[in-house]
């Protein structure tokens, strides 16, 4: 995969002293002695591709399958799918580097046997259906949790997987060192394209989750079955001559830069996959796309057709680089959903044609096949380990986007000292070479800068698995108080809550202010309304999935109990110690720590009064808090006339049509209630929807009368655990 993602073939090379393989037309040639050597025969060939297409297949399509599976156990967050990258990347170095081993230094016999062995272990551990047992309980690191769990479930096979189209290819050319399975190029980024696309298009909209774990099982015996049977088929064939001299010889500038190249576009592939899905949504979608644009960067430039220019691809690459900075400089919302996507998936893929342009021009001899993919496995691997453990440990902020951005830079002038030849360089000094120079010390004073002033601004900035928490103190605008009486300055600073570039709360800081509902929480909200909608019932049980600041806990009274269920402990930490809304409350505080609905399928009925649901990650929605399951599990913890409400505001999906589904689903009435800015207040717009049943919103007429009663009767966007449709409510 990343790095080394089908770079199986090796086209003609450019540059001097590098070898050109020249065209796949070699069909016989004759040995030493003038013994006309055949290639293999049609039915060969036919079984080694279905060999490597089906397995390319599998390999690809198993990413988004049991990414998505998992997903909703660790909260839905952007991260889940980075991690799950990062075990790909270093489950596929290992199944080169098996790869690699089993063809140096075994007998063909031997090969077939370990092998085959291989294969029978990894059928023990079908169907790759996750167990319950694996669920967090909410102490849990997730990542280790999260890599364990893989392990476990799909380790084997995955590795199975990455390792066989090396070893096909080796067996297919072993005894004929003059052939190059060049066709087989096509077959096996063919099965890797329409396996990525065809997961968010026809698998998952069509068929439930089990049904696809249990097919891609079905799928896996069979292929692991073949490569058995071409294993054995293999293995009394001769083996390949020695190689020469020159070919082994291997500079180890080279390889080191094969582990860099491969290792920057891998990064900005995590980095780019994980700031889109931070602030839109952890869909397979928006894993797909990013992936399939990487993966197409190999094909072109490995396909040995010239797709990759490099004169053209440095000015695009200029072009690219910043655009890309540009964008991560202004807010999220100063973009629309289709230009930021644009954006940042254009530049991934000039960024990637480029590194892996570069690592076309540099493969080595044929000899050498297994080492040069052994590298770029390793640099993929580095990569991921870069943006999934090391970035969250060493940076407090999302930074490795920027920094994968100037090593990029740094590469190009890298690549220009090795090799000057292009007419983009063709000036010496002027104008190519200091352009280059000049974005790279463009970017790196960029990213200085913004952790200088996010350092600056920030009271406080701390990152884990979940994102990026920062507390700013500001001060807000002129403003009234309720007695017509202008606010003085010290009453109008307040601390908020940001993760990444999302408001999670806000409070004032003055005596007289602190315990002022303010951001989306407001009395004019819809959770304020119904919540001193349903204070005249007498004392209260509420359950918030979502801390923030902890907001809510100011509409607490003695005698109430206010439950907070939060994935983050960083959250929990910071509302304790940065804000006093919990300390304040007159309520009974409980917070659940762990995914809430994890945590809501443990817990006998709670009998709550209200059930808030405002877990965002940025602006992404965990999809499994708003499926018709979920749903089914909030009415269970809930009074026959309580009230479910729902944060609907988001800046690039309507969800309205998705909560109106559930609500049609469970025949329960909805009303839309929204606000406006009031900024001197403290109080942001917002949307929410109030669900429960007739009766109950025919005694709290204030509800009604507030919002807007949605038609639930035209069916809505229902989600369910299996399907779930990001098309269908893009703004």
């Amino acid at each position: 995969m990343c790095g080394s993602i089908h770079a199986e073939f090796m086209g003609e090379a450019l540059g001097p002293g590098k070898f050109a393989c020249g065209e796949a037309s070699v069909e016989n040639s004759a040995d030493e002695n003038g013994t006309v050597r055949g290639s293999p025969g049609v039915g060969a060939k036919l079984i080694f591709g279905v060999g490597i297409f089906s397995s390319a297949f599998l390999l690809f399509q198993v990413q988004p399958l049991i990414a998505k599976m998992i997903l909703p156990w660790f909260g839905g967050v952007a991260a889940v799918w980075t991690v799950c990258l990062l075990f790909f990347q270093v489950v596929l170095l290992l199944g080169y580097f098996y790869a690699h081993l089993l063809t140096r230094y075994f007998s063909p016999r031997a090969q077939a046997w370990i092998h085959s062995a291989v294969v029978a272990a990894s059928l023990l551990v079908l169907p790759i259906l996750p167990k319950d047992s694996w669920k967090p309980t909410g102490a849990e690191d997730p990542v280790l949790r999260i890599i364990l769990l893989l392990a476990v479930t799909v380790g084997l096979p995955y590795f199975l997987l990455s390792s066989t189209s090396p070893l096909l290819q080796a067996w297919y050319t072993r005894g004929r060192a003059e052939i190059m399975p060049y066709r087989f190029y096509a077959l096996s980024n063919a099965g890797s394209m329409l396996a990525l696309l065809s997961f968010p298009i026809l698998i998952e909209p069509e068929f439930s989750s089990p049904r696809q774990a249990a097919g891609w099982s079905l799928a896996y015996a069979a292929v692991a079955v073949l490569c058995a049977a071409i294993a054995f088929r293999s293995k009394g064939e001769a083996v390949s001559p020695a190689i020469p001299e020159a070919a082994a010889r291997l500079d180890w500038r080279t390889q080191s830069l094969w582990v860099a190249l491969a290792a920057c576009g891998s990064a900005l592939l995590l980095a780019v996959t994980n700031h889109i899905s931070q602030n839109i949504a952890a869909v397979p979608f928006l894993w797909v796309l990013p992936l399939s644009l990487y993966l197409l960067s190999f094909i072109l430039c490995f396909e040995g057709r010239g797709w990759y220019r490099r004169d053209v691809f440095l000015l695009l690459l200029i072009m690219a680089l910043g655009g890309m900075a540009y964008a991560l400089e202004q807010p999220v919302s100063d973009f629309r959903l289709g230009a930021l996507i644009l954006i940042f998936c254009s530049g991934l893929f000039v960024c990637c044609m480029f590194c892996h342009g570069e690592l076309a021009r540099l493969k080595p001899h044929p000899a050498q096949l297994t080492t040069f993919y052994l590298m770029c496995s390793l640099g993929g691997a580095a990569g991921a380990v870069f943006v999934a453990l090391l970035a969250p440990r060493v940076f407090s902020g999302f930074y490795e986007f920027e920094a994968a951005m100037a090593v990029c830079a740094i590469l190009v002038l890298l690549v220009r000292v090795r090799d000057p030849g292009g007419k983009f360089f063709s000036a010496g000094w002027e104008p190519g070479i200091l352009v280059l120079i000049a974005l790279a010390i463009t970017l790196l004073a960029s990213l200085g800068r913004t952790v200088r002033q996010q350092g600056a601004s920030a009271r406080l900035m701390e990152r884990n698995f979940y994102g990026v928490l920062s507390v700013v103190d500001e001060v807000a605008p002129y403003g009234l108080s309720t007695q017509g009486i202008p606010y003085t300055w010290w009453e109008r600073r307040y601390c908020r809550l940001m993760n990444g570039t999302i408001n999670h709360g806000l409070q004032f800081l003055a005596e007289e202010r602190r315990r002022q509902p303010t951001s989306y929480f407001s009395p004019k909200s819809g959770i304020g309304v119904a919540l001193v909608a349903a204070a005249k019932r007498g004392a209260l049980r509420v359950g918030v999935i979502g801390l923030g600041v902890g907001t809510l806990a100011a509409y607490g009274r003695a005698g109430d109990r206010y439950t907070f269920y939060e994935i983050n402990p960083l959250d929990v930490r910071i509302a304790r110690q940065d804000f006093s809304f919990l300390g304040d409350s007159r309520a009974e505080i409980a917070i659940i720590p762990g995914d809430a609905r994890l945590s809501l399928e443990r817990e006998a009925p709670q009998e709550f009064d209200v059930l808030v649901v405002d877990a965002f990650s940025g602006d992404s929605p965990p999809v499994h808090l708003l499926t018709r399951e979920a749903f089914e599990l909030y009415f269970h913890q809930l009074k026959p006339d309580g009230v479910v409400a729902v944060d609907v505001s988001n800046l690039y999906l309507d969800l309205q049509p998705v909560v109106v589904g559930a609500a049609a689903w469970m025949q329960k009435e909805a009303v839309l209630i929204t606000n406006q800015n009031d900024v001197s207040q403290g109080i942001l717009a917002s949307n929410w929807i109030l669900l429960g049943s007739r009766a109950g919103f025919a005694g709290q007429g204030e509800i009604e009368r507030t919002g807007s009663i949605l038609n639930t009767f035209s069916g809505g966007q229902l989600w369910t655990d299996a399907y779930s449709s990001l098309f269908k409510v893009l703004k």
